[in-house]
């Protein structure tokens, strides 16, 4: 394992919200902090209104593809956090395990999902302040 903290998110489809936590924690901690996602159950694209919300804010995510959750994933990081998939996420001694309770942004116009982002961004701050507090604002 890394010096550095190593972070995974996870939602259902890696469309939506663990996609925007993932860029949202890569665009403020920088490479101070590894960043996954991944999802129990994959989409075929990242959500559109997910990538046009974080256009809005200048952070790209229109590359990114959705990633199928694998035990690796989790035994590699340190903090895992949940989204809405609660206990599909393999379980280690050792890592600390958190379960975000945000809206599914699935099927939802960037309107909608504009709040649910500014949410994942104010959590992201949290746990940066907590994991690496010297990378915060």
């Amino acid at each position: 394992m890394s010096e550095k903290p190593s972070v995974l998110f996870v939602c259902v489809h890696n469309a939506g919200r663990s996609q925007m936590a993932a860029a949202w924690l890569n665009h403020l901690a920088g490479d101070r902090v590894e960043v996954r996602s991944a999802g129990s159950n994959p989409g075929d694209a990242v959500n559109p209104a997910a990538v046009e919300a974080m256009a809005e804010v200048g952070i790209d995510i229109s590359a990114e593809q959705p990633k199928i959750l694998t035990v690796d994933a989790v035994k590699e990081s340190d903090v895992c956090i949940t989204m809405g998939c609660g206990d599909t996420c393999p379980v280690f001694p050792g890592k600390r395990y958190l379960d975000w309770k945000l809206e599914d942004p699935a099927g939802q116009g960037v309107a909608a999902v504009r709040p649910i982002r500014d949410e994942i961004r104010a959590m992201v701050e949290g746990l940066i302040e907590e994991i690496s507090p010297e990378t915060s604002k």
